[in-house]
């Protein structure tokens, strides 16, 4: 059988395929444009959306386990149980959902409300999957760049308790290896969730501080105060989306993301090498 791969063209979903076709996996990608999403010619690719149901359901075809990973979007809950119940119809029922931490608790930020839903749908069809929650991306900070680089502020309210912000190479490695654990199981699994997290715990001036060491001058915090934040997101982005940015900002200010005991420990295991640091990302923008 094989595995399915919706968001591919994206940072996390072009490492999955990337892993995956390094260890031989057998797979096949779901893409608006195939043409425009650039894949390797051995790459099996079908053209469609999650909104598509003809196309979900020709993607599906000879399929046993799907990675489901949704973009932030006003529809994304009605993508999210489409695409579960075409799967269901057509006999798949081994999953890995990329979800987001702290899903179940943080229900005043829509695309949180939203993973925890589908955690909950995933649950109660009686899927068998593994839930991701990947805290803050550190790759994120590839938006910020120029900010702090010209105007020497570092510019996203993320607080005082901190993130364990975690690298996309990191989160898609660990899915590739559950989608190949699901994919090669010989019976039914049972869900399990893992937290994806970083090395460092990162706050607004732990971060800063971090970029005047790579920089070689100093960067200062920003501050907590979303409103700027807000603004700046809302110049490229809908506003609704750069409201939801902004409740997800006064999140990590009121309650961080803070890994749980074991959960560094049990990823380092997983990937059998050490995780990717914050400051060898920065380190690596800064030299671009």
């Amino acid at each position: 059988m094989t595995i399915l791969i919706t968001g591919a063209t994206g940072r996390v979903g072009r490492n999955v395929v990337n892993q995956l076709l390094r260890r031989g996996a057998d797979f096949r990608v779901l893409t608006r444009d195939p043409v425009k999403a650039g894949f390797a010619a051995n790459v099996d690719v079908v053209k469609g959306d999650l909104l598509d149901i003809d196309a979900l359901r020709t993607a599906f075809r000879g399929i046993n386990t799907l990675f489901l990973l949704n973009a932030v979007a006003g529809d994304e809950y009605t993508q999210t149980i489409i695409t579960l119940n075409i799967a269901r119809e057509c006999g798949v029922e081994r999953v890995v959902y990329l979800s987001v931490f702290g899903a179940d608790v943080s229900v005043n930020v829509p695309h949180f409300a939203v993973k925890y839903g589908a955690e909950r749908m995933l649950k109660e069809m009686d899927f068998s999957a593994t839930i991701l929650r990947p805290t803050y991306f550190i790759d994120n900070e590839v938006m910020i760049k120029d900010v702090v680089m010209n105007h020497s502020v570092y510019p996203i309210p993320i607080g005082g308790i901190g993130l364990a912000m975690v690298d996309t190479r990191d989160i898609a490695e660990v899915a590739a290896i559950e989608l190949i654990r699901r994919d090669q199981a010989s019976g039914k699994l049972p869900v399990e969730t893992i937290n994806l997290v970083g090395p460092d715990t990162l706050t607004g001036e732990s971060a800063a501080a971090v970029w005047s060491e790579v920089l070689g001058r100093e960067i200062i915090y920003g501050g907590d105060n979303p409103d700027a934040f807000e603004a700046s997101m809302a110049e490229f982005m809908p506003k609704w989306m750069a409201y939801e940015m902004r409740l997800m900002a006064e999140r990590y200010v009121s309650h961080g993301m803070l890994p749980q005991d074991g959960d560094r420990e049990r990823l380092v295991t997983l990937l059998g090498r050490p995780l990717h640091t914050y400051r060898d990302v920065v380190t690596a923008l800064v030299a671009q």
